[in-house]
């Protein structure tokens, strides 16, 4: 089997398995910005679960190959163009001081998960790779000898290149056409095969992951409906609201504690994947997310890479804060951690609804 450290060392030998961008997801979900090609270094570091600088130093010793492999820094217009287009930007403005933007493609992506040494994501990445390329490496195959005879001594057993020097042409072309090429055939139609049982999977995972997510839907929707007995208490309360309600019902919170300049944007084509948006007594820009799920949800990893996206890259928000009446994931409590978000769960909801301030907005 290869060794790991041969694939981070060897460019030759990562570029021969760039096209396995699948393996991303085998790992960890992979969430993208809205155009479905490019993330962010924010949004990279968060994959591998490493700070943004260790990102940046791997550009720096690997620019050139992470650009051939589809890594591109946006200026001026370019950027301008991309925000607009890509980001849902309105007005074709974006957040004024940046002067540029470093995107990646999943195959850029694939590429990093090669150089981050001290990433246990990417060494997760490596090790599928590795497993893969093991497994579809043929097993030998004896070769016949074209001319049989009495078996020699153990001390006498020719070598494999003695064997083939004794070859005549004629009997050299019979082993070719009898045992090499058809073995070179069935590998190449079994890789075939193999890969379009892979793309086949992969469109069944995405299909069952969008019939859960509807299932899910469905199911709070019922059990809201089937409600026979009245709630009580501030969480019941809060249990009881729709989304617009409990977005409303998050701005009232957040102007008890003295921010100001509270605007809700949810349900809005230009909100840029942030609910409300607001300034903290002491000047701080807050982008807050609003997640009215039923109790028994949690939030995925997924989404908060969506919002760490949506609230560090497009709005700059110096305090984010995702706000849901659940609670999350171990993976997503980590990406939180790692990108500055403040989550919000059922629990801290309920003591901030009955008057307990947030620490972060103090």
């Amino acid at each position: 089997m290869i060794n790991e450290t041969v694939l981070l060392e060897s460019r030759t030998l990562r570029t021969s398995v760039l096209d396995r961008t699948h393996a991303l997801d085998k790992v960890k979900t992979l969430s993208l910005l809205p155009d479905d090609l490019h993330v962010t270094t924010a949004m990279v570091a968060a994959y591998f679960e490493v700070a943004e600088n260790a990102v940046r130093q791997v550009v720096k010793r690997h620019r050139e190959e992470l650009t051939e492999n589809g890594m591109r820094t946006l200026r001026g217009a370019d950027l301008q163009r991309f925000e607009s287009d890509n980001l849902y930007l309105s007005n074709g403005s974006y957040p004024q001081g940046r002067a540029h933007l470093a995107v990646y493609t999943r195959r850029t992506i694939l590429d990093m998960a090669m150089l981050l040494r001290d990433s246990e994501v990417a060494r997760r990445v490596r090790t599928y790779l590795l497993d893969r390329e093991q497994a579809s490496r043929p097993r030998p195959v004896a070769l016949a000898d074209p001319y049989p005879g009495p078996g020699p001594h153990a001390d006498d057993v020719e070598s494999l290149d003695e064997r083939i020097s004794r070859l005549s042409e004629e009997g050299f072309t019979r082993l070719l056409s009898r045992t090499v090429v058809p073995m070179i055939g069935a590998l190449v139609e079994t890789s075939g095969e193999q890969r379009r049982e892979l793309l086949s999977l992969r469109q069944d995972v995405e299909q069952i992951q969008q019939r859960l997510v509807e299932h899910d839907l469905q199911l709070s929707r019922l059990q809201r409906g089937q409600e026979a007995k009245a709630l009580t208490g501030v969480i019941g309360t809060v249990d009881a609201m729709n989304g617009k309600e409990f977005e409303l019902h998050v701005a009232g919170l957040l102007r008890r504690d003295g921010c100001t300049g509270v605007e809700v944007h949810g349900g809005h084509g230009g909100d840029r994947g942030t609910d409300i948006t607001a300034r903290t007594a002491d000047g701080r820009t807050v982008a807050v997310q609003c997640k009215n799920f039923a109790p028994f949800r949690h939030v995925l990893s997924g989404e908060m890479q969506k919002f760490l996206g949506s609230s560090k890259v497009l709005h700059r928000a110096e305090v984010a804060l995702y706000v849901a009446t659940c609670a999350f994931t171990r993976e997503a409590l980590a990406i939180a951690a790692q990108g500055g978000v403040t989550a919000v769960h059922r629990g801290l909801l309920e003591a901030w609804s009955a008057g307990v301030r947030l620490q972060v907005l103090r």
